[in-house]
């Protein structure tokens, strides 16, 4: 059984993927986590609302005494504050630690004061206690932190899926030629190897023996097999095509191409900017403010009044209400729902920053090969010579590559198909190496192959089909001949399609003012005719994937915010580095797991979708920080007791059903986003 398709953990550096597997695994057990605490809590939290006193007076109903009914709330209040309100006080150690107080410092000093205040009034007597307050900002918290992991998690998977590229053996040829079957990991650099039919190369190293076609794809972004022959490299991670390889390896492990690819993209990575979000910065403002209130309004009472039990629950209120109930839920509630908004279009967001910063791009840097191209060799043109017409010569071409599995005779019969075309039946079908094919049709000998069949049988190409052959060449398209014996009849002009889709996104992106740009691995002249073809602003031609890497930064220098579009694996370093990946979901794993922003519907129009949605989400981002800090703006001053001269003090009871209002318009308005989705 052939193991070119197993997978190894051999001789590839594992380090950045074991530690990626690992923070993958604690944010899904973090996420976990707080959805069991939350459930637990509000379960819990529901005897804390039915026996408090405030709930009864508010809804006109009264339970009757009975023993221990007094500590009902208190008891189950403690439950839920050690179940639920501890972990917040963990996370709060590190903004402390950081000296940058932000939501776990601003809830964890929340908690504590209506807690130990609580506590204190129960066992003191005193006139008011904050328990159910303190059970229903846990619970908030809790869903809301449970709702931002969820729709936040990633999988940082694309090292991983870079490494799986490695086949899990080689075949090292011994000095008596025969062949061994090792693992990779015990190859050496100038050890001989034998790569056959559909293999993937194990090594970097340089032909010595054979000639084949390699699909590079994965690695250079070239949709065209290239055909490799002795002194040629060939790069680890490629899979050969019909032919058989010996190869002297010249680099394994670290030092392949492979695994430069793989640092770049962890670089890139490291490179990211922890942005945070404007409701932690808020958060922070709060915390201080809270505590400067909090300090004046007591110096202030006790300047009025005296000492007084009174003064103790004045600064309690304000610290309790200065909790950010809407705060806490502000952004996650709107990151949730664009979310699903974007998942319902076919846009999978992996990186909620992605979508943030979609909203300020300038440029938007596609890959050429798969996005904006089919991504497989497809017959663009053809010209018979004489009275043969088109469908002639492309039925008698499909018979003579019917046996073939070359990615041109695919191509050809293809293109039949469509047509609806029947092929003859080929007699003495004959491989013409590196040059073409020959059978026999219909009684007489034909070919197809490349100009250098052309050449070696000396015909006369008619004028026709030489200037058909010169603009197609200048295009960056392969050519080949339909011949007979004697004449030649037609040509064919074959390349990466242009998508459909794409003219109408790029001129919807030009529109809107947006530059565009293209990378691709291809020729001078293939991406000269894609990007002449679709209107493309600047293209970069015959980029190897770390100067795709090169040219994000290269672009962001100049101040420009950047979206790179991929769908490969060279595509990686890029899509890392740029201030938004997007890939086309139809692209290799490693590119999806690189990438911010996935199309699953392979639709590069959708990069509009994203600009939208990106822009409305922020919109409501900014509109929920504006009625969560609101209601801290109006009812601090108001529980710090500003209106008290005309007889008004906010009472905590009052203050914490605003607050709880406040959180309700905050869930409102954010599930207005959804209105956008039906505009897509």
């Amino acid at each position: 059984m052939s193991k070119n398709h197993e997978r190894h953990n051999h001789n590839k550096p594992n380090s950045h993927t074991d530690s990626e597997s690992q923070h993958e695994g604690e944010h899904a057990g973090h996420e976990q986590l707080f959805r069991r605490k939350f459930w637990i809590s509000l379960i819990l939290s529901i005897p804390v609302l039915i026996f408090s006193k405030t709930i009864q007076g508010w809804l006109g109903y009264s339970i009757p005494d009975f023993p221990l009914s007094d500590w009902i709330v208190p008891v189950f209040s403690l439950v839920v504050f050690y179940i639920g309100g501890l972990p917040f006080f963990r996370m709060a150690k590190g903004e402390i630690k950081e000296k940058q107080p932000g939501m776990m410092t601003l809830i964890s000093m929340a908690l504590a004061v209506a807690f130990i205040y609580s506590i204190a009034s129960t066992i003191f007597s005193l006139s008011s206690t904050f328990y159910w307050e303190l059970v229903t900002l846990i619970d908030v918290m809790l869903l809301g932190h449970w709702i931002e992991m969820r729709s936040v998690r990633q999988a940082s998977g694309a090292l991983q899926e870079l490494s799986k590229l490695l086949p899990d053996k080689a075949n090292r040829i011994t000095e008596d030629d025969e062949v061994e079957v090792i693992g990779i990991s015990a190859l050496n650099q100038g050890d001989l190897i034998l790569i056959r039919p559909g293999e993937s190369v194990p090594a970097d190293g340089e032909i010595v023996e054979g000639s084949s076609s390699l699909d590079e794809s994965m690695i250079t972004g070239e949709s065209k097999p290239v055909e490799k022959e002795k002194g040629d490299k060939v790069v680890s991670g490629t899979i050969n095509g019909d032919g058989s390889l010996r190869v002297k390896v010249t680099a394994t492990g670290d030092e392949t191409t492979l695994a430069g690819i793989m640092r770049l993209v962890e670089e890139a990575k490291k490179s990211k900017s922890n942005t945070q979000l404007l409701a932690d910065k808020a958060a922070g403002w709060l915390f201080y403010i809270a505590i400067g209130v909090a300090i004046i309004t007591g110096i202030a009472w006790v300047i009025a009044i005296g000492w007084d039990v009174q003064v103790l629950n004045r600064v309690v209120t304000v610290l309790v209400i200065a909790c950010p109930h809407a705060l806490g839920l502000a952004i996650p509630l709107v990151v949730a729902i664009s979310t699903s908004l974007g998942a319902a279009n076919g846009i999978l967001i992996r990186d909620r920053v992605a979508l943030e910063t979609a909203r300020n791009l300038d440029m938007i840097v596609f890959d050429k090969t798969g996005t904006l191209t089919k991504g497989s060799f497809g017959l663009v043109d053809m010209v018979s010579a004489g009275s043969l017409l088109d469908d002639k010569a492309l039925s008698l071409a499909a018979a003579l590559e019917r046996d073939s599995e070359h990615s041109i005779a695919k191509a050809i019969r293809k293109s039949a198909e469509e047509r609806n075309l029947e092929s003859p039946d080929a007699a003495n079908f004959k491989a013409i190496k590196g040059k073409g094919v020959q059978a026999q049709v219909e009684g007489s000998v034909y070919f197809v192959g490349s100009r250098g069949l052309q050449d070696g049988k000396q015909m006369v190409i008619p004028e026709e089909i030489e200037a058909f052959y010169q603009k197609s060449n200048q295009a960056g398209q392969t050519v080949v001949f339909l011949m007979s014996e004697n004449a030649v009849l037609a040509a064919f002009a074959l390349a990466d399609q242009i998508r459909e889709v794409s003219y109408q996104t790029i001129k919807s992106l030009h529109e809107q003012g947006y530059q565009v740009a293209m990378l691709t691995g291809d020729s001078e002249a293939v991406a000269k005719f894609v990007a002449d073809e679709l209107g493309i602003d600047q293209y970069f031609a015959e980029v190897l994937p770390e100067n795709k890497d090169q040219k994000i930064q290269s672009l962001q220098s100049e101040g420009k915010k950047v979206a790179m579009v991929g769908d490969g694996v060279n595509d990686a370093p890029a899509l890392t580095r740029a201030d938004v990946g997007i890939a086309i979901g139809s692209g290799t794993d490693v590119a999806i797991e690189s990438a911010g922003i996935i199309l699953v519907d392979n639709d590069p129009s959708d990069i509009l979708r994203i600009i939208k949605l990106s822009k409305a989400t922020y919109r409501k981002m900014m509109q929920n920080l504006a009625w969560a800090t609101g209601y801290n703006i109006i009812a601090l001053p108001l529980a710090a007791g500003v209106l008290a001269s005309i007889g008004f003090v906010l009472p905590p009871a009052i203050g914490a059903l605003i607050m709880s209002l406040s959180t309700v318009i905050v869930a409102i308005n954010a599930q207005l986003l959804r209105r956008v989705g039906k505009t897509f």
